[in-house]
């Protein structure tokens, strides 16, 4: 009778033993960037979403997690001096993937009082070190493409698959109905080639999408001013990077899209 009794329960703590390790083994999509990718608390407010709140649309969730660490105001710059990336390289683990996007905040003041979250233009080594008025500490200031490189990078060490999306464009449309192609999404290309990171050129599927639309459809996704979208723009935004990561060549992310 004791065996009959026994004999289910070990297989029961088995069966669940192993289905806790394979939840533990779950790959994690992180994302991270500025109030494009998650606006605010990424609940809508003032109608404004960023793309990443809609990626679970188009990803299947019960085979990876997806964690959008992206922060509204943020630079490249700043999302590794206020720590945020430091917490998310204390849990990230070999065949996990890493969505970045940074550029729209990246052009401002080095050391102003305002934000301080500039980063110098460019790709390059150059650096400054500056008076921080925000932090209130000295601090070296390096270009978009160091940090960009720096999170491609360290999350390779990781054992984690880096792709860097170029940020997508502000509602800009020239006088001839075109709009010009982002620096931010040159560097962001050229990063991606320098480090062995995919990358998805999020800034140019979104022109070629929205310049087929024509300005007066592409101004209803922006209620409040040229660069965050409502749902619909979020979720059209979202929906081009799966497109992308379809199109990544190798990358095994594809195969948890819907």
């Amino acid at each position: 009778m004791k065996t009959k009794i026994i004999l289910p329960l070990v297989l029961l703590v088995i069966f669940l033993g192993a289905s806790f390790q394979k939840l533990q083994n779950k790959p994690v999509l992180y994302i991270i960037g500025d109030s494009t990718v998650q606006n605010g608390s990424g609940k809508g407010s003032d109608s404004l979403w960023g793309w990443g709140s809609f990626i679970n649309l188009y990803v299947n969730t019960d085979k990876i997690e997806i964690q959008n660490h992206a922060k509204g105001g943020r630079s490249s710059r700043t999302f590794l001096t206020e720590g945020r990336w430091d917490s998310i390289m204390k849990t990230i683990k070999k065949g996990d993937y890493v969505l970045m996007q940074f550029g729209h905040n990246d052009g401002g003041e080095l050391a102003d009082t305002l934000r301080a979250r500039g980063t110098i233009k460019g790709i390059g080594d150059e650096s400054k070190d500056i008076y921080n008025p925000i932090r209130k500490v000295n601090e070296t200031v390096y270009t978009y493409g160091y940090y960009m490189r720096k999170y491609a990078n360290e999350a390779k060490s990781k054992g984690a698959i880096p792709i860097i999306v170029s940020p997508i464009p502000r509602n800009d449309f020239d006088k001839n109905g075109k709009i010009e192609k982002d620096k931010y999404g040159v560097w962001s290309q050229e990063v991606a080639q320098q480090t062995g990171a995919y990358f998805i050129d999020l800034n140019e599927m979104v022109i070629e999408k929205y310049q087929k639309m024509g300005q007066e459809k592409v101004k209803a996704f922006f209620p409040k001013d040229h660069t965050h979208t409502n749902e619909a723009g979020a979720i059209l935004n979202a929906e081009l990077v799966t497109k992308g990561i379809k199109n990544l060549k190798s990358c095994e992310l594809k195969k948890y899209i819907k």
